[in-house]
């Protein structure tokens, strides 16, 4: 393979010399321009501790790729911080924001014909943003999480952004004062590095891991740990090598590789926002990907990590136990991942996980014989409410049923008033509806939400649903990603104050218990809400983007999938 593919196009010959002398002006010189041109696409930026450090991975990156042979070129992306903008309108940008990303790295590295490419992320949306701007590209690449922040200390307790949110909840129920929230607050979260629990950013961390696009080990190290730095500098090798051997991310996406991804999530009770990033992914792809698909992987797969939200331990414990590399070697054993697929390093994902060592005596991650539970921690639900699907993560103890009137919110500020001001009680379904894609825009998170309810003591006691999204720090029986959604005409518009809704988990049911004739007539009387934003990037983003069920992009289908 010519490894100067693309590059070639805007830096040889007589008529590229404008573009030469451009690029000498910044020190680039003949020696350098003759080399591969690598994009590191940065998503560095100064408002979060999620992607703070990743300067530095990007810098080591960079050292790498030069000692590799090639040439990088660094460019920097946008993020939004989940764990700041919570419960906030600023929210709304997140999943917005997953476009953006995407859209960005895939414009700069076709603008500037770059022959392969190193994404550098952080928090949750960074990571699936380059995996889809890989796809779309098909370019040779990887991506390289910058890792999990360590634990906070709290009366010695291991404490993470989780119970933060959580500890609101209790202040408001007068069960936590304001000192001791305040002395939470100033220590849950000790450095640089993703929120430290099997929330969404690691979620998608080992999603990259298993899929294939992150060398197996590089992700799961904690953001300031020395070893960072090092297998950062790998990555320069680790991208010739994709590059000399013309290794593509559709040899690497393929449906095999995509339920080994779901077999990640589902083993480490990981985020329910995995489904709509890895649906998306696909989507991106064109593999055809359907959200049952996620049932079916997740009832085959056993629960062997004890992770926060509902476990014991934070991601820092997952690397000191044996790594993302012991979970991998324990689904191969029980045989219930592919281990035949390919990954970036060029070996596959029995090569890769063939190499992992665990660490006598760790309690982490469980062994084969003796799960957590039989089945993995995604479920997906169907029924009168939800055709399209909804989405709930069973990773703890949490009751599998739930029947209870409808306390009816159309929006989460109004939901969250009504928690804090106890005006929730023990067996309602608090439902939050238009928070959908299309008419939150942008799919909110609901942890301020639930996380205050766990406070107020109402988790083994209250649901929820909603066609807005979870963090992955929720715990409870909580269904998200309701679909079709409510600014769609979804019968979750049609719910009212006081109907009966069942959520059981065991047959998989999300019912309102009233007649599909009642649900009919009271559809035919809905009337679409007028748009929350007429203009910008949330109005543009309204009119694009497709249902949660389809992973909520704003690109037009694959033709392998439509």
């Amino acid at each position: 393979m010519d490894l100067k593919h693309r590059s070639r196009n805007i830096t040889d010959g007589r008529d590229q010399a404008p573009a030469r002398a451009m690029y000498k002006a910044i020190g680039f010189t003949d020696d350098d321009l003759a080399k591969p041109l690598i994009a590191v696409a940065n998503t560095w930026i100064e408002t979060m501790p999620c992607n703070f450090h990743l300067r530095r991975l990007s810098a080591k990156v960079k050292e790498g790729i030069r000692a590799a042979g090639g040439t990088p070129m660094e460019f920097n992306t946008i993020a939004i911080s989940d764990g700041e903008t919570m419960g906030t309108e600023g929210m709304k940008a997140s999943l917005v924001s997953r476009e953006v990303i995407a859209d960005s790295i895939e414009l700069v590295c076709r603008g500037q014909l770059f022959d392969a490419a190193v994404c550098v992320v952080g928090c949750d949306k960074t990571i699936p943003a380059a995996a889809m701007a890989l796809a779309r590209m098909n370019l040779p690449g990887l991506v390289l999480y910058g890792g999990t922040i360590a634990a906070g200390k709290y009366r010695g307790k291991d404490v993470t952004i989780q119970d933060v949110f959580e500890a609101v909840g209790a202040n408001a129920a007068g069960k936590m004062s304001d000192e001791d929230l305040l002395a939470l607050e100033n220590v849950a979260c000790p450095g640089a590095g993703a929120c430290g629990g099997q929330y969404t950013a690691n979620t998608m961390s080992t999603v990259m891991e298993l899929i294939g696009l992150s060398p197996m080990g590089f992700n799961g190290i904690p953001a300031m740990d020395p070893r960072k730095d090092e297998v950062a500098f790998r990555c320069g090798e680790v991208v010739m090598n994709l590059l000399k051997q013309g290794i593509r991310p559709s040899d690497i996406l393929t449906h095999a590789a995509f339920e080994n991804a779901i077999a990640g999530v589902a083993t480490t009770g990981g985020s329910t926002n995995a489904v709509l990033h890895l649906l998306a992914i696909a989507r991106e792809m064109g593999v055809p990907l359907q959200i049952e698909d996620f049932q079916r992987v997740s009832e085959r797969t056993p629960l062997l990590a004890d992770l926060k939200p509902a476990g014991k331990y934070v991601a820092a414990d997952v690397d000191a136990a044996g790594g993302i590399q012991l979970i991998a070697k324990r689904l191969l054993e029980g045989k219930h991942v592919h281990g035949s697929a390919m990954t970036v390093t060029g070996k596959t994902f029995a090569e890769e996980a063939s190499a992992a060592k665990e660490t006598a005596g760790q309690m982490v991650i469980a062994p084969l014989s003796k799960p957590l539970k039989a089945t993995g921690g995604l479920v997906i639900l169907k029924g009168n409410l939800a055709p399209g699907g909804g989405v709930v993560k069973m990773s703890g103890h949490e009751r599998a049923s739930h029947t209870g009137p409808a306390r009816v919110f159309d929006s989460e500020e109004a939901a969250m008033k009504a928690v804090t001001s106890k005006q929730i009680k023990a067996g309602d379904v608090v439902v939050i509806r238009y928070e959908g894609p299309k008419g939150g825009p942008g799919m909110r998170e609901m942890l301020s939400v639930t996380a205050a309810i766990v406070g107020e003591g109402l988790g083994e006691s209250v649901a929820l649903l909603t066609d807005g999204r979870f963090s992955g720090a929720t715990r409870g029986l909580m269904v998200g990603h309701v679909a079709p959604e409510a600014a769609l005409g979804g019968p979750i518009a049609a719910i009212r104050e006081g109907d009966k809704i069942t959520i059981d988990t065991k047959v998989r049911k999300l019912e309102l218990e009233i007649s599909d004739a009642e649900i009919a007539r009271r559809l035919g009387e809905w009337k679409p809400p007028a748009p929350r934003y007429k203009t910008g990037v949330f109005a543009k983003y309204a009119a694009l983007v497709n249902s949660a069920a389809e992973g909520a992009v704003t690109t037009p289908a694959h033709p392998r999938v439509t």
